[in-house]
């Protein structure tokens, strides 16, 4: 039992050890340059018109969140649309139908509080 323990820690300390690998040695390798242009803010390659830091309308994060909502459930969707039929029960048919009820309940939620409307 503890032998299957060594196993688990030791992936874990060989993945934090090729994470902090991946951090550091760029760190240490990179040139170090303190050039105005490397501290100055890029777009496109055009130089910036007044100050970058701009605030946004929130409505632009609530389409934003909306569409991850419906960008997860095509990902989960996909895969089952395309194993279907060879999925033995209705229990899949059961799960499917209340995974989308929840996300239909969540759009409903949205629309009830107009989070569809541009002001």
């Amino acid at each position: 039992m503890l032998l299957d323990y060594f196993w688990v820690f030791s992936f874990i300390l060989i993945s934090l050890a090729f994470a902090g690998v991946a951090v550091l040695l760029p760190y240490l390798l990179a040139p170090k340059s303190k050039a105005p242009a490397h501290t100055s803010t890029y777009e496109s390659g055009m130089p910036t018109i007044g100050s970058a830091w701009i605030q946004f309308h929130v409505l632009y994060y609530l389409y934003a969140l909306v569409f991850l909502v419906f960008d997860v459930e095509v990902i989960f969707l996909f895969p089952l649309a395309l194993a279907f039929r060879k999925i033995q029960g209705m229990w899949v048919l059961w799960e499917t139908v209340i995974f989308i009820g929840i996300l239909g309940l969540a759009l409903l939620y949205a629309i009830r509080k107009e989070v569809f409307r541009w002001k």
